[in-house]
């Protein structure tokens, strides 16, 4: 049988055995280059992110619609974690039902804009914080949030923030979580490496420049797959545009 090489940050690595065979700086370096270029699109981004969910496509709303009855109905009422709120779009919405929320990002220009909104303030708290890093949040919550953000981690690092997330949230918390369906033509050209897990999206600023996006598709089948030895009381939902999940923490 060939055995195929392949180089990544100076070292051979034979293909198929990419993970085992890194050391875990290198691992811990990709990693911190994603994110460092995920947090960087979305600050050039901040000022336009929300025209991504006013697409003028009718199956498109409704799809978007459907993700928005779906966590008002499993939130309400909830003392509600929310991870990368971003511009603060769903927060404004879930505010409307959640007992109250504290909702984090990394991003600080995402922040200014979201804490703009029109939200009742007394519910909503916005802080800068970073989702693999949940210990460091002081409150107590029973819900958890978590919409299209699950696409930008690492599937090595899938497991990190689950157990993070869950741990924050406690026994019987109820979380939701929302993201994209891999559809050709939209959100930028898709991006696939020798030897990475992890999928990419050649997506183009509004300044122009360009950025190399770390977003991983998932099916329904295989999002079973990864939460179900995690959850409890597990939906799952996938349409054309959109798949949610709902389930609690075991």
């Amino acid at each position: 049988m060939t055995r195929e090489f392949d180089v990544f940050h100076g070292h051979v690595i034979e293909r198929g055995n990419f993970i085992s065979n890194i050391c875990e700086h290198e691992i811990w370096q990709a990693m911190t280059q994603f994110d460092e270029a995920l947090r960087r699109y979305y600050d050039e981004q901040a000022n336009v992110y929300d025209d991504m969910y006013m697409r003028s496509d009718l199956e498109w709303r409704r799809e978007l619609e459907a993700v928005t009855d779906a966590m008002a109905k499993a939130l309400s009422g909830r003392r509600l974690l929310e991870v990368a709120c971003g511009t603060g779009f769903w927060t404004e919405i879930v505010a409307k039902v959640a007992r109250d929320i504290v909702a984090i990002d990394i991003s600080e220009k995402m922040l200014t804009i979201a804490r703009k909104r029109k939200v009742r303030s007394a519910n909503v708290e916005y802080r800068r914080g970073d989702a693999y890093a949940l210990a460091e949040v002081s409150d107590e919550f029973n819900a958890g949030l978590a919409n299209f953000w699950f696409s930008h981690v690492p599937k090595a690092r899938i497991d990190e923030f689950l157990h993070g997330f869950h741990k924050k949230l406690g026994k019987t918390a109820v979380v939701f979580m929302a993201d994209n369906v891999y559809v050709p033509g939209i959100g930028g050209q898709l991006v696939t490496k020798v030897g990475i897990e992890d999928t990419f999206k050649l997506r183009k600023a509004s300044d122009g420049s360009e950025y190399e996006v770390l977003k991983n598709y998932y099916s329904s089948d295989t999002l079973r797959r990864l939460l179900s030895p995690k959850t409890s009381d597990l939906k799952v939902h996938e349409a054309k545009y959109f798949w949610w999940v709902q389930y609690m923490v075991p």
